[in-house]
């Protein structure tokens, strides 16, 4: 396969190319409807039932037939009442010349045409004397008119969650099949890396992508290998590459792919898979790795706290979302709206700015910076709430002057 060791890449071909080798999972499983909150459809489901059920009356009133209406100018007696979980009791037509009381959700009783709102009849003790004329099938919900039985009420590759689980419960489906969970290892390189909580050593920093790269594959409901630092060792890296090439479906490393990194990284990648080390045409984020092992794929992220984000959120997470089966997954749209300051920025490549779009005086939107923008000002991503999405070819940028923003999705988003 082709190598990009010189040049830039741009964001979308490394995505296309990406996902154009990929291919979801297969393997399913049955769970219980009660966990399946954040899984992956793996088959259409169907209702076994229409919904709803039964016709029923959409107003609280009076159940009528048409012809008694016409037939009399006096009060309709009321021969009964239909409530909810309570219907009306006669299987056979009511009297002619009467009417029923009924209550929202309540059956229709056989032989009904409308059912008239309350607010429209006049209620004594000789009946009920309607003020405005009814229509046929006015206030009457038929069977079958929200779902019919049979219908597909959800397609394959879809994510199950809190507006989708309660229509499927409404239906009585107890078990759903799912895809089976994505398994990624994740571990970081380097000697200067110190676990979280552990004092720093002389020139050590504390390792924090591995535990934004896991707090984000949390959200993406994947299961999770840690393989904890791997230090600057042939040994130990490549017994934990293989390791992770024997358990899990996807291998997410940081730090060890950039230009000046020691060399037996690519080599051990390049004994046991076919990687490409891409260097991306986006700011920041450039050094960035992805190919296949013996069995898992891989993706190296750099090193850097920001970089290492903005590459799991363009490029892992859609990864993620195709070889899970979420066939629906798509980033939010992007806008164009005024810059409400100056930005900084210099042609050359594409520019992820971590900005704050919100309202103005005058209720336009409007985008500013975090701040400083520098791959190690993680702090921005706390304080954002969108990307500013600078063109490559595109230099500083004045205040008032449009920009395109890319909302933070779930992954960032609080």
């Amino acid at each position: 396969m082709e190598a990009f060791t010189s040049g830039l890449l741009a964001l979308e071909q490394a995505l296309q190319r990406m996902l154009a080798l990929v291919s979801p999972l297969t393997q399913t499983e049955t769970i219980p409807l009660e966990q399946a909150a954040g899984r992956i459809t793996a088959m259409d489901i169907t209702s076994p039932l229409d919904v709803p059920a039964f016709a029923n009356a959409a107003m609280d009133g009076y159940a009528v037939r048409m012809a008694d209406l016409v037939s009399s100018e006096a009060p309709l007696p009321v021969a009964g009442k239909a409530f909810a979980g309570n219907p009306f009791p006669f299987v056979g037509d009511w009297p002619a010349g009467s009417c029923i009381r009924i209550m929202t959700g309540a059956p229709v009783p056989p032989g009904t045409e409308a059912v008239i709102m309350q607010e429209y009849a006049e209620a004594d003790t000789h009946g009920v004397r309607f003020t405005h004329p009814a229509k046929i099938g006015q206030n009457i919900r038929l069977a079958g008119e929200d779902i019919q039985c049979g219908a597909r009420v959800l397609p394959a590759g879809c994510a199950l969650g809190p507006a989708r689980l309660p229509l499927l419960a409404s239906l009585g489906i107890a078990k759903v099949t799912v895809i089976r969970r994505l398994r990624v290892a994740v571990f970081s390189t380097g000697d200067e890396l110190q676990r979280i909580g552990q004092p720093l050593q002389a020139g050590q920093i504390y390792d924090t992508n591995r535990f934004a790269v896991r707090l984000m594959l949390e959200k993406l409901g994947c299961d999770i290998l840690d393989l904890g630092i791997i230090r600057d060792d042939p040994v130990a890296l490549s017994e934990a590459f293989q390791r992770a090439d024997s358990e899990a479906d996807l291998i997410i490393s940081s730090g060890g792919v950039s230009v000046g990194e020691a060399d037996y990284t690519k080599q051990i990648l390049d004994n046991i898979g076919d990687i490409h080390f891409w260097k991306l045409a986006i700011k920041p984020g450039k050094p960035f790795a992805f190919g296949k092992l013996r069995q898992a794929w891989f993706c190296g992220l750099p090193g850097n706290p920001v970089s290492a984000a903005v590459t799991f959120y363009q490029l892992v997470q859609p990864l993620i979302a195709q070889l899970s089966g979420h066939s629906q997954w798509h980033f939010p749209p992007r806008q164009r709206v005024k810059a409400a300051s100056a930005l900084k920025k210099t042609p050359g490549r594409l520019d992820f700015q971590r900005g704050i779009v919100s309202r103005n005086a005058h209720g336009d939107l409007e985008v500013q910076a975090t701040g400083h923008q520098g791959s190690h000002i993680f702090s921005s991503f706390s304080l954002g709430n969108c990307f500013i999405v600078l063109e490559a070819e595109r230099g500083a940028v004045a205040a008032g002057e449009w920009v395109e923003i890319e909302p933070f999705n779930a992954l960032l988003g609080e």
